[in-house]
């Protein structure tokens, strides 16, 4: 029985830690952005698949969403919707790389600000964020103490 509540005070502390790390990201990710919009809208742009005329609002409206996804994750509030939001929000991300990779566009991917140039193992990254999100929005919040769950 003791071994049983270990695994499970373990699975709970690595879905907290998964938690914690998914909204970080999404924090950074925001914070990067912010500080150069003009240059994050030319970078969605380069994606070539929005019309010129969303552009501007998508990209105004990206690091907004970003920041509430990763607030929510960071506080534990409401974890497994913004889990979902994020896991979908990184899948549109995945499908939107993987169409300009696949058209052969040479794009800086926009992720972190800066001027990182998207590649396939830009991809392989944020599955792997895709699929991390997913198990917070399975398997719940996580615990951060050691302390059985009561009830």
């Amino acid at each position: 029985m003791r071994g049983m509540r270990h695994r499970e005070t373990t699975g709970l502390r690595a879905l907290a830690a998964l938690r914690l790390v998914i909204g970080g990201v999404f924090l950074y990710a925001a914070g990067t952005k912010l500080g150069d919009m003009a240059a994050f809208a030319e970078q969605v742009a380069n994606y070539r698949i929005l019309p010129a005329a969303t552009v501007a609002p998508a990209a105004a409206l990206l690091p907004g969403i970003e920041m509430v996804i990763g607030t929510l994750l960071v506080l534990g509030i409401a974890t497994r919707a913004a889990a979902a939001l994020a896991a979908a929000s990184m899948a549109l991300f995945v499908t939107a790389l993987t169409v300009a990779l696949a058209r052969g566009i040479n794009l800086e991917c926009g992720c972190f600000g800066g001027a990182d140039v998207a590649t396939w193992t830009t991809v392989v990254r944020d599955l792997a964020l895709l699929v991390l999100a997913l198990a917070v929005a399975i398997g719940g919040p996580g615990r951060l103490s050691g302390r059985p769950a009561e009830g």
